[in-house]
């Protein structure tokens, strides 16, 4: 079922996280994005990092796809020219968190090159169309990271 928490609201990044804890990912792993161009049902996931400054836990929602038993997620930031906070995190410590629907995961990422990095960016761009107009209005190669499940954990 999608959520209809407007993105891009003041507070939709925490009323988005709180709708998908609060139900067990039952509500909130799936956003309606249509207002930004992308699918009425986007799959999310919770996404945690360190801060690599802070130290401290970081969660995020993220748009999702899947590539066997891992999981992929785009740092696109809309097309800005710098990555975006929670990818510099996991930069610097590439040990996270992670929740897709009710399964929360400790997981190592990384993120991919070459051929790979190709094929997962389109299998994103069909996930999320304006991924392809997000690199097209960019000079940096928007990185494409894989989350590779390394067991399941009770808490984020």
């Amino acid at each position: 079922m999608s959520t209809k928490i407007e993105i891009g609201a003041d507070g939709w990044i925490a009323a988005h996280l709180d709708l998908y804890q609060r139900t067990n990912g039952a509500e909130g792993q799936l956003m309606d994005f249509s207002k930004t161009g992308g699918p009425a049902e986007t799959p999310c996931l919770i996404l945690k990092t360190t801060g690599r400054k802070s130290g401290e836990a970081k969660l995020l929602p993220l748009i999702y796809g899947r590539d066997g038993d891992r999981f992929v997620i785009v740092a696109s930031k809309g097309g800005a020219p710098q990555h975006p906070a929670w990818y510099l995190n996991l930069a610097a410590d590439p040990e996270v968190g992670f929740q897709v629907v009710d399964k929360k995961y400790r997981g190592v990422a990384r993120t991919v090159s070459g051929e790979e990095r190709t094929r997962l960016f389109a299998m994103m761009a069909a996930v999320f169309p304006p991924y392809t107009a997000y690199q097209a209005r960019t000079d940096r190669e928007i990185p494409v990271v894989v989350l590779e499940p390394q067991g399941e954990i009770d808490a984020l």
